[in-house]
């Protein structure tokens, strides 16, 4: 089997498919192998899940927010401000919401296994640090190409510049942009550090990305198989998970030796949060109004469990 990973070998990405291809490749004694593809080298995102949907492509991880043209319930994940931690979202996530809008991707080719994460994205430019709302205002902005990203970025005060994201290095570079959102570890790893001056912390969006495979792969395994493939996906992704909350304080520690570090207050980031609610009402129910409150109940409750 083959799966397609954005990433270079070292990314959390990377590593959590690997653990995967390990798992895998041990429980079926050598029956099963998984090779790992990264840095893009089978295609684009949206290559790679037409290949999975036809079935010439096994397995892919990608940004759920990438999946919105697929299934318009997964774009519920990239609302902004949606969780406060990691820990809430890994609940969520592997809840019932998070099984759910996976579902919605197998009528089109696509089953959901489980969810790595990118991390929570912050506000990266070169013109000053952000430490008010105000400070968005007029700054042009890259973000995804996903109509989430596009209004949230809007919603505070900012232009924002849809560009793919294999162009945002030369697009800082040449101060095309000012700037744009990504967590520490695509600082680091891809090197945004070395053309972007100010790194403000506001956790604006946390991105889940789906650990997937071809329905028609999917179908083909026998039950056994398919039970292997969903213990060693809870592997993976508890070994990604740990992987990924380390790398990310490693990244913003390596990070600070390039880009001056600020932290945004936490009335100032209630204030965006404001800024942004009329994009999360606009989305939640376009993309599906009971799931959202199904969503929004079960972030509720996970986090009334906590006080």
């Amino acid at each position: 089997m083959r799966i397609a990973i954005a990433n270079n070998p070292g990314h959390p990405q990377f590593e959590g498919a690997q653990k995967l291809a390990e798992v895998v490749g041990q429980k079926t004694g050598g029956k099963i192998k998984i090779k790992v593809f990264g840095g893009a080298t089978l295609g684009k995102d949206t290559q790679v899940t037409s290949s999975m949907q036809g079935g010439v492509i096994d397995m892919a991880v990608m940004s759920t927010n990438l999946l919105v043209g697929v299934a318009k319930e997964t774009g519920l994940l990239d609302l902004p401000f949606l969780f406060e931690n990691e820990k809430e979202a890994y609940t969520v996530l592997d809840g019932a919401v998070g099984k759910k809008i996976h579902a919605s991707l197998e009528p089109k080719g696509l089953v959901g296994l489980g969810y790595f994460e990118l991390g929570y994205y912050n506000i990266h430019n070169n013109k000053r640090p952000i430490t008010k709302l105000e400070d968005m205002k007029g700054l042009k902005m890259r973000v995804t190409e996903t109509p989430i990203s596009i209004e949230t970025m809007a919603a505070m005060g900012a232009n924002p510049v849809p560009i793919p994201y294999a162009e945002l290095y030369t697009v800082l570079e040449q101060k095309i942009v000012d700037g744009g959102g990504q967590p520490p570890i695509n600082m680091v790893y891809t090197k945004f550090g070395e053309v972007s001056k100010f790194y403000s912390i506001n956790r604006y969006s946390y991105t889940p990305q789906s650990l997937l495979m071809s329905k028609k792969v999917w179908d083909s395994l026998s039950a056994d198989e398919k039970k292997i493939f969903q213990e060693a996906v809870k592997e993976a992704v508890d070994f990604h998970r740990q992987q990924s909350q380390k790398k990310s304080a490693e990244s913003l520690v390596e990070l600070k030796k390039t880009t001056q570090v600020n932290e945004v207050s936490s009335a100032e980031i209630a204030r965006m949060r404001d800024a942004t609610k009329p994009v999360i009402d606009k989305f939640s129910k376009e993309y599906n109004e009971p799931l959202a409150k199904e969503l929004f109940a079960e972030i509720a409750k996970v986090r009334g469990a906590k006080k």
